[in-house]
């Protein structure tokens, strides 16, 4: 089993920078990518951005040029770097990971709230 913990999050106005972090523990060994999901009110959860062990990493469109993510495998943890918020990037953000030749992502931290507003 692998257990993701979140951190970050809070209230920002439109504009601003957050920075997420999520520490994985557990069986750590046997996990490749780890990436965030986010969820806003009334819609479905979407890929936000993922990094694999190598660190490559995969945006969603709206988040390309003002999110970055990276990887410590050392410390085995991800943050996620959001600036320029927006009113839209609003929604509870969750972490996320999967072992490799997993289609889907069989770990989930329990989510963190991101609201941005003036």
């Amino acid at each position: 089993q692998v257990q993701l913990v979140e951190s970050g999050g809070g209230l920002v106005q439109p504009g601003g920078s957050l920075r997420l972090s999520c520490a994985a523990s557990g069986s750590i060994f046997s996990i490749n990518t780890m990436g965030w999901y986010r969820q806003a009110p009334g819609k479905e959860r979407e890929l936000v951005a993922t990094i694999n062990s190598s660190g490559r990493t995969n945006y969603a469109d709206s988040v390309k040029g003002r999110f970055t993510l990276s990887r410590d495998n050392a410390k085995n943890t991800v943050d996620l770097r959001m600036n320029s918020l927006k009113a839209e990037d609003t929604a509870v953000y969750y972490c996320a990971a999967k072992r490799a030749g997993e289609s889907k992502y069989e770990y989930w931290g329990q989510g963190t709230q991101v609201t941005v507003s003036s």
